[in-house]
């Protein structure tokens, strides 16, 4: 439970500025103090916490950075929390859902809140820190916790990671480890590299690279890391946080904000209901927390109401064991053998044949959310999505709960947002731009209705067994593009291994993909105009190209191929797709048909009226067709 949040600072959000009916919003930033009780049943899943030290009271403490934009006038608001859980100490949720600019981590101007559509709808948007180790700088949101020891003595254990240059993580210099080094003894010590995942692992000398601290190591000088290359660092490590408090944070700063009395104090006034929605890491983290049991507090109440999970697959995080690694996300190349992806997946409950389990990851037990989960196509291919639908062995559909809906936005790639560009970098396919914001922001307006009303979202949409649009992922009847690299297999589910010392896995789950027309769109989903009316193709899946791993199911991007202009352009190339004149005689025709497709989607609650604007103004602008 919380003990106390101190607010260290009230100030004008955007200089003032207002925000539709809600008005102006106030920055309150501060930090929550909390202390659990290591007895309590809600705590009984927190790993390593009989080894954290204890007050004089036998709890154990942490705190939490906390970040909240509140209604300046309460009364204005819709009076709901929408939380949203950080991504490695980030804030996205303006950079998303909001259509913002990217990498603003201290909102402080209207600019930075996009096109304020979280603020418009009057939530008190709330953050804090869950992650011990997440980046602080620049208010970055991280949380304090403690570390565990044997009796006083430090706790020390074998730690596997994993190192890319030139992909997710940028260019690396130097490679910063999870944890302290025990030693900085090279010869104790195993660094490696090896091209693919399935490829032996080559040993690199000790002379070839050093300990720059206890949490740094780099290669010699004249040495860089082969781009996209898999370098392992084995080692002894010590001192591991209680990361699983993370769990317990979010859990007891949202209790607090919605029942404690002095919640009004952060908050502006009273509180409702509260939602919760996470982007990527963050929604594998919500997933975590629903299946973890946290979104019950410590006097048995229900934490977040309502859960939206964007792009998290059916993954979780490699989080609240010993030396656990949050940051890290399971791909084809990356990753690989690092574990997220554990039974139960979906919120039915079904039985493993793998493992011999029965599981949901619902509870049943009163706590769970009504849950939205979306994801791109690119979770379908990297991240077993099919999962969240089909049994294991993905052999047959199945019916989820009343309270839980899953939806695959076609044509889209993980991180997809507005202004994302066609540059392929490391891939041999330009990327895919396509931006799934629009069917998100209407499923976050149907989850609140949910929420607040009883109101129903839409069915789930998907791809199935059923209907023949769910298939193994070399039988999606793509076109034969000239030029174009085209991906068969997907990222190998399997139950978790020793991380430490990964081994092929002996048996897999069957993860399944959507069937593609005859332009290679997805025929199933939540199919925006982009896709229902396209002018390329777009795809959830792409490669690497030299000096990356040439061939390797590219980190978390989709593939852009826009169809030629016309016919004679089509046939100079051999395209089998029609072009953008033979499918439309003038931007008139086109027009009407985006206006079809929109005003269906506005029908069916999968749109809303904002973007449906947007896209008949795009469509009204389009310069590819004649006027």
């Amino acid at each position: 439970m919380l003990t106390r949040i101190e607010i260290q600072k009230i100030e004008p959000f955007a200089e003032g500025a207002s925000f539709g009916d809600t008005g102006a919003y106030e920055r309150v930033i501060g930090m929550a103090h909390g202390e659990i009780d290591p007895d309590d049943p809600a705590n009984e899943g927190i790993a390593l916490l009989d080894k954290a030290p204890r007050n004089a009271r036998g709890r154990v403490e942490y705190a939490t950075d906390i970040f909240i934009l509140r209604p300046r006038d309460a009364a204005r608001g819709n009076g709901r929390i929408l939380y949203e859980v950080n991504n490695r100490g980030r804030k996205m949720l303006f950079g998303n859902i909001a259509d913002g600019p990217q990498g603003v981590n201290d909102p402080r101007t209207a600019a930075d809140a996009g096109n304020g559509f979280p603020l418009r709808l009057g939530y008190t948007i709330v953050w804090s820190g869950w992650d011990p180790d997440a980046p602080r700088a620049n208010m970055g949101l991280g949380l304090t916790a403690p570390i565990a020891t044997d009796d006083g003595r430090p706790i020390v254990q074998t730690v596997r990671e994993e190192f890319v240059s030139g992909t997710r993580a940028g260019v690396l210099e130097a490679f910063r480890l999870s944890h302290e080094a025990a030693t900085l003894d090279p010869y104790r010590a195993r660094l490696t590299v090896r091209e693919r995942a399935a490829d032996p692992p080559q040993e690199l000398p000790t002379g070839d690279w050093a300990f720059l601290d206890s949490r740094t190591i780099r290669l010699r000088d004249g040495l860089k890391p082969t781009p996209g290359f898999l370098y392992e660092f084995t080692y002894a490590a010590k001192n591991p946080k209680v990361q699983g408090l993370g769990f317990a944070a979010t859990r007891d700063v949202v209790s607090w904000l919605r029942h404690d009395p002095r919640g009004a104090e952060a908050t502006g006034g009273r509180i409702a209901h509260a939602l919760a929605i996470g982007f990527s890491q963050a929604g594998r983290y919500l997933r975590h927390h629903i299946g973890a049991g946290f979104n019950r507090d410590e006097q048995g109440r229900t934490v977040f109401d309502g859960v939206l999970s964007h792009i998290a697959g059916v993954g979780r995080i490699f989080f609240n064991v010993p030396f656990g690694q949050p940051a890290r996300t399971n791909t084809q190349h990356e990753d690989h053998g690092f574990p997220e992806n554990a039974f139960p997946f979906s919120t039915a409950t079904l039985e493993d044949p793998l493992t011999g389990r029965t599981g949901s990851l619902f509870r049943g037990d009163g706590s769970d959310p009504r849950l939205i989960e979306t994801n791109t196509s690119t979770e379908y291919w990297q991240k077993g999505a099919s999962l969240l639908h089909t049994d294991p062995l993905g052999m047959k559909d199945i019916a989820l709960p009343a309270h839980s809906r899953v939806y695959m936005i076609a044509g889209t790639q993980h991180g997809g947002r507005a202004g994302a560009t066609s540059d392929p970098g490391p891939n041999r396919n330009p990327r895919n731009p396509h931006n799934p914001m629009p069917a998100v922001r209407a499923l976050l307006v149907a989850l609140d209705a949910w929420v607040a009303s009883g109101t129903a979202p839409p069915p789930s949409r998907v791809p199935s067994l059923g209907d023949g649009t769910l298939v193994e992922p070399d039988r999606t009847g793509f076109p034969p593009i000239p030029g174009v690299a085209v991906v068969t297999v997907t990222n190998q589910v399997a139950p978790p291994g020793d991380w430490v010392h990964p081994q092929p896995a002996e048996r897999a789950y069957r993860t399944l993909v959507c069937r593609v027309d005859a332009d290679g769109n997805e025929i199933a989903g939540i199919r925006l105009p982009d896709i229902a009316v396209p002018l390329a193709t777009y795809t959830g899946w792409n490669e690497y190209k030299p000096p990356y791993p040439a061939g390797e199911l590219a980190d978390r991007d989709g593939s852009y191929l826009p169809f030629a202009p016309d016919a004679a352009a089509r046939e100079k190339t051999g395209d089998p797709r029609p072009a953008i004149a033979e499918r439309h005689a003038d931007r008139a025709a086109y027009v009407a048909r985006v206006r079809a497709v929109v005003e269906q989607l506005q029908k069916d609650r999968l749109l809303l009226q904002e973007d449906a604007d947007r896209y008949f103004e795009r469509a009204r602008q389009e310069a590819r067709l004649k006027p």
